[in-house]
């Protein structure tokens, strides 16, 4: 007979339950987040993080461009797969959806270029119809954009759920959560592109993960999120003295307002 776990006052830990997940499946930040497995055939490439964004009932997966393609890397995937939960109160039922990123030669996916560049963001929609039955997703939307540049100051908190070097709960499938915070001008593009730069502790594997402000809590008591940007990649310093110099621990997260041009439904 096993006990149940206890903290350390001595009073058994509460463990969820499953009107406590089925509450938390409304969570953007564990339910909307998926790992990107990337193949060419059946050889598996990369490993990296996507989210779901939805407009106009159109689903979209979100991720880097880079995971989809990176002429410079050679890095070239014909198609990918990726993960849902299909039951909110059992979370270690899950299925994969593959999915194909050419169609007769042509990308199926799309990204962006601006006055700075090109965009290192893609888009990718998910035809519902081969989803699975039952899929619990909770998408972010338009709606978590609204909020403007001048909520936001240089060094507030962050979160940015995802998957970096692969490293996830392997028994529920859910992503983790790394802390950061706004590290330049939110609002300002950075260095002419469109981007900002966060603080935090970044790992191959993050490539697509949302950038999140925390907004506070719903009436429900559930958080609330705003989508500032799509993390990139780490910004470093080619100057740097890969002996004497720390890396600066900065990363590039692309403003998330780049979706409502990716996802306009007439690409």
């Amino acid at each position: 007979m096993t006990s149940a776990p206890t903290q350390p006052s001595g009073e058994p830990v509460r463990l969820a339950t499953g009107a406590l997940l089925a509450a938390h499946a409304r969570d953007e930040a564990l339910f909307g987040v998926t790992r990107v497995l990337t193949f060419a055939g059946a050889r598996g490439l990369s490993a990296a993080s996507g989210f779901f964004f939805e407009r106009d009932d159109r689903l979209y997966l979100v991720t880097s461009r880079h995971v989809l393609f990176d002429a410079k890397s050679g890095h070239t995937p014909d198609r990918i797969e990726i993960e849902m939960h299909t039951d909110q109160r059992d979370l270690t039922r899950m299925a994969r959806l593959s999915i194909l990123l050419y169609r007769g030669g042509v990308a199926v996916w799309h990204q962006a270029r601006d006055s700075g560049g090109e965009v290192d963001v893609a888009t990718l929609e998910i035809d519902r119809n081969t989803m699975p039955g039952g899929g619990v997703l909770q998408p972010f939307g338009p709606q978590h954009l609204g909020v403007g540049f001048d909520c936001f100051d240089v060094g507030d908190r962050l979160a940015i759920p995802g998957f970096p070097l692969g490293f996830f709960d392997t028994v529920h499938h859910l992503p983790v959560v790394r802390q950061a915070s706004i590290a330049s001008f939110y609002g300002i593009r950075f260095q002419g592109q469109g981007l900002f730069l966060t603080d935090a502790r970044m790992h191959r594997g993050s490539s697509g993960s949302p950038v999140l402000a925390h907004l506070g809590v719903d009436g429900s008591g559930l958080q609330r999120w705003s989508l500032l940007g799509v993390h990139s990649s780490r910004m470093d310093m080619a100057t740097r003295d890969l002996v004497q110099d720390e890396s600066l621990g900065l990363n590039c997260a692309w403003y998330a307002d780049v979706l409502m041009t990716l996802t306009t439904g007439d690409l």
